[in-house]
């Protein structure tokens, strides 16, 4: 359960001239283990930048509690120093909160599983990093150098379906919208599902052809044995270097209109001046400013960026920065718990909307909402938020994923409605036969 650290990892490093190509190696060699992540910023370039891509593959340990998740992850957090990379569902809100927990899905990862990696390959500068446990780093070099993506080809048998239908979703909208005139909350983030329940994809043609549609700085393809998750995530839920933590939450969304420049422009700026969307975003801002301050020294956590405008493929969107300074001896399991679930994907008061979700939703969120991503030797992190994200379990053939929004006092029902479907628009077309790059049946 715990990590090796007596282990000593080999260690080269290797220049790499095709960036892209080398990516791709890489994403079709560690699709080879049971346990894998890869991590990819897709040459996005904002505050906190990390690695273009960061690749943990193999497990040499692995941590994934069945109960009392929060301290058993405290006391093995204590003994590690060395990678690692993994993820927490949504449901660790259950423990962390005292919630009653929803039944499995058919997507189902651990609620907290965190792996050591038998070999670790950081991409950087031109330069890969590859440290492993086993083999020597120039055959895993070679290794990756003798792969080639897959091929172009086509899809089967895809009949996605939604869970509730559109007249469902928006009376849930409305009675929300009641909770919020009562005074029960202010915002409310709610999801619906969509599914097929016998699906053959292959994970690594669609992961190629979701990244090429949407493109993300907070790309994912995690693969524990049967399960995959292919995320096409532009939030990151929280990010620490040295004793400074930071988080980036998103709220506010407008489609692009990627074929006229200056209404494109003129999108972003409305966006930008929507109560609507910047209510949204406050709200956000202060939730999180309020659970950073529960880990961080009084007086240090700020605003360095509110309302900043970022533009992806499909959308715009608006994004905050929330950063802090960690009171000594806070640890990842400290701020895990002070943290999560991130509030963005629940809202405010977060206990009491997180009752609400579990009122109103269908289907549990399991990985969804959740957050993937590495802990590096030393404790530094960063991990995205899973949303714009497939989710598919190679066994039962089960593929899923979920869309959602803020409700808040302000919200049009039928808009809501539209704003879901504009943020599942790169999975519907990958998922539809309407990517460049097709899926394998």
């Amino acid at each position: 359960m715990y990590p090796n650290c007596n282990l000593q990892r080999n260690i080269a490093t290797f220049g790499i001239t095709d960036i892209d190509t080398f990516k791709q190696q890489m994403l079709a060699w560690v699709n080879q283990f049971s346990i894998c992540c890869f991590l990819d910023n897709h040459h996005y370039k904002q505050a906190y930048d990390g690695y273009e891509c960061l690749v943990g593959a193999g497990a040499s340990q692995v941590f994934a509690p069945t109960n009392n998740a929060i301290e058993q992850l405290k006391q093995f957090c204590k003994g590690h120093s060395d990678w690692l990379f993994g993820s927490l569902s949504y449901g660790l809100k259950n423990e962390i909160e005292g919630l009653v927990p929803s039944p499995p899905i058919d997507t189902q990862f651990p609620t907290v599983f965190l792996f050591q990696p038998s070999v670790v390959i950081e991409l950087a500068g031109g330069v890969a990093t590859i440290s492993s446990l086993t083999l020597p780093p120039s055959e895993v070099f070679g290794q990756i150098c003798q792969y080639r993506p897959p091929e172009k080809t086509t899809i089967k048998n895809i009949a996605i379906k939604p869970r509730i239908n559109k007249a469902a979703y928006i009376e849930v909208v409305k009675q929300i919208k009641a909770h919020i005139q009562k005074g029960d909350c202010y915002e409310l983030n709610f999801c619906q599902e969509f599914y097929d329940d016998n699906v053959y994809i292959n994970p690594v043609s669609a992961y190629n052809a979701l990244a090429l549609v949407s493109p993300t700085p907070f790309g994912c393809f995690y693969k524990v044995k049967d399960n995959y998750l292919l995320c096409a995530s532009p939030e990151r839920y929280l990010k620490k270097i040295g004793d400074t933590i930071a988080s980036q939450p998103i709220k506010g969304t407008a489609r692009r209109n990627n074929s006229n420049a200056d209404d494109d422009e003129g999108i972003k700026r409305a966006l930008q001046a929507s109560e609507k969307e910047r209510s949204e975003n406050v709200m956000v801002v202060d939730l999180v400013r309020n659970d950073l301050s529960k880990i961080c020294m009084e007086g240090s956590v700020t605003v360095p960026e509110l309302f900043g405008l970022y533009t992806f493929p499909q959308v715009h969107q608006l994004i905050s920065t929330i950063a802090g300074v960690l009171q000594p001896g806070i640890g990842f399991a400290d701020i895990i718990q002070a943290t999560f679930p991130m509030g963005s994907m629940t809202g405010a008061p977060k206990r009491r909307v997180m009752e609400l979700i579990e009122k109103y939703e269908t289907t549990p969120r399991g990985l969804f909402s959740g957050a993937v991503g590495y802990i590096k030797p030393g404790g530094d992190f960063d991990f995205n938020v899973v949303i714009r994200s497939i989710f598919y379990n190679t066994h039962t053939r089960y593929l899923n994923y979920f869309v959602g929004g803020g409700i808040t006092f302000y919200s049009d029902p039928e808009r809501e409605y539209e704003e879901c479907l504009l943020k599942a628009e790169a999975i519907k077309q990958v998922l539809t036969q309407k990517s460049p790059a097709l899926l394998q049946g």
